[in-house]
């Protein structure tokens, strides 16, 4: 947001603060929401740049084109497990999982 909004809200007597703050979340959540926002994206770029689409994904890791799509959309739904198993499925190596939580980390 730039400055000058935040100007006006906060004039206007708005409050602004974190996504963390307003549902209360603990540093840990927030960085497990985190973590697994960051595989989420991770997916689709392998996804894309394979050329694939989510029914290809969907029918490799034995799931759902609308599975793979909240995979993708981050939903809460969806495990840390089924993301890093549909990234190793697509030929992410462990090491390419790490590389991407430390470079979305920062």
């Amino acid at each position: 947001m730039d400055d000058n909004k935040l100007d006006r809200l906060l004039a206007d007597g708005w409050k602004v603060g974190t996504v963390a703050e307003f549902l209360g979340l603990s540093p840990e959540e927030e960085m497990f929401i985190e973590l697994k926002l960051i595989l989420s994206d991770r997916l689709k770029q392998l996804r894309e740049n394979q050329h694939l689409t989510q029914k290809a994904v969907a029918k490799r890791i034995e799931s759902s084109q609308s599975r793979v799509a909240k995979m993708e959309a981050g939903d809460p739904s969806v495990s840390m497990d089924l993301l890093v198993r549909s990234l190793l499925s697509l030929g992410a190596t462990p090491k390419d999982i790490a590389e991407a939580i430390a470079m979305g980390s920062n």
